[in-house]
């Protein structure tokens, strides 16, 4: 892919991005879809409260027509583009119906935990499975630094089915402050849109380039402070897609350190609870890890800025690593 596609797939991408989310906040307000913060958040939280949750359909949306009809324009879709766009459009659906019975219906749980992850680990075996035996490369993973290939066998469904569903996860407990998740996604989502284009993955480029410009898109209304959330709809489509688009260039090993912030949230969790389990104790003033930052005396913004900051920094360790 030519950089200048690239460029026009993410301009097209943050227009569409902008214009849906601004058409879908008032029809969001209209469906009094305004999000419940939780109590035992941080308190200037509380302000937050009311503010229209679900807005993912938004880049959901504008992603998939930019990457789809650039794709159509230059005759590049595949099976590959259908199964990323397939996984970040369930995924989203996943996440649109916790998000719909939780805020519309008033169901304060959404759907069942169990219920969550079994429907995810199905989409990530489906995947799986499929990429196992359509890969021109089939169970055989890449080594990040060296010009290796580790051949995971048996192992490489469950292995691949684990990455999709923990990302998934791990984007969804990232996004907890104004701007964080979106911000970090565009970020990631850009690095291997170019690298993607660099090393002729021509599908998770055009993908991702799509969805690094709508995320921007959709930041320009969700940053501090946030007229729209993007809710499960959108953190649990985010981190589905792009796991699958990094995966389809086997570079899901890459994804872990490219993406730190995410795997450092998830963490802060396990950790969290392990510890308060264990021993009674908690590690963190609060988890996930950028409420911990925010009971430390700084602010929603600068924790957010700290973390962008460092997943550029990651993306710069990534690019050594390829």
């Amino acid at each position: 892919m030519e950089y200048a596609q690239l460029a026009i797939l993410i301009i097209a991408g943050m227009a569409t991005g902008t214009l849906f989310t601004g058409i879908l906040i008032p029809v969001l307000r209209k469906m009094h879809t305004g999000q419940n913060i939780r109590e035992e958040g941080p308190a200037s939280h509380q302000a937050k409260s009311g503010t229209p949750t679900m807005g993912g359909i938004a880049f959901i949306a504008a992603t998939v027509l930019t990457c789809l009809v650039g794709s159509f324009v230059s005759e590049t879709v595949s099976s590959k583009l259908i199964l990323i766009v397939a996984a970040f459009v369930l995924f989203g659906l996943l996440g649109f119906l916790d998000d719909y019975l939780k805020v519309v219906k008033k169901h304060n749980l959404g759907l069942r935990a169990w219920q969550k992850f079994a429907l995810q680990i199905a989409i990530g075996v489906f995947i799986a499975v499929h990429l196992s035996t359509a890969s021109e490369l089939g169970t055989n993973v890449w080594i990040p630094g060296t010009n290796n290939l580790w051949d995971f066998g048996i192992l490489y469904i469950p292995f691949i089915a684990f990455v999709i569903v923990a990302m998934a996860n791990s984007v969804n407990l990232t996004d907890g402050l104004d701007g964080l998740a979106a911000g970090v996604t565009t970020i990631v989502a850009f690095f291997f849109a170019v690298i993607g284009a660099v090393l002729y993955f021509t599908e998770a480029s055009s993908f991702l380039a799509a969805l690094a410009g709508a995320c921007f898109g959709f930041l320009i209304f969700n940053k501090n402070p946030a007229k729209v959330f993007m809710g499960d709809t959108g953190s649990l489509a985010l981190g589905g897609g792009l796991a699958v688009a990094v995966i389809v260039m086997n570079m899901e090993l890459l994804l872990p350190i490219v993406g730190f912030i995410y795997v450092a949230e998830v963490l802060s969790v396990i950790i969290q609870v392990i510890s308060f389990k264990t021993t009674g104790k908690r590690v963190f003033k609060m988890s996930p890890l950028h409420h911990h930052f925010e009971l430390s005396g700084m602010s929603e913004r600068q924790v957010v800025r700290m973390f962008w900051i460092c997943t550029c920094v990651f993306c710069v360790i990534g690019f050594h690593l390829i």
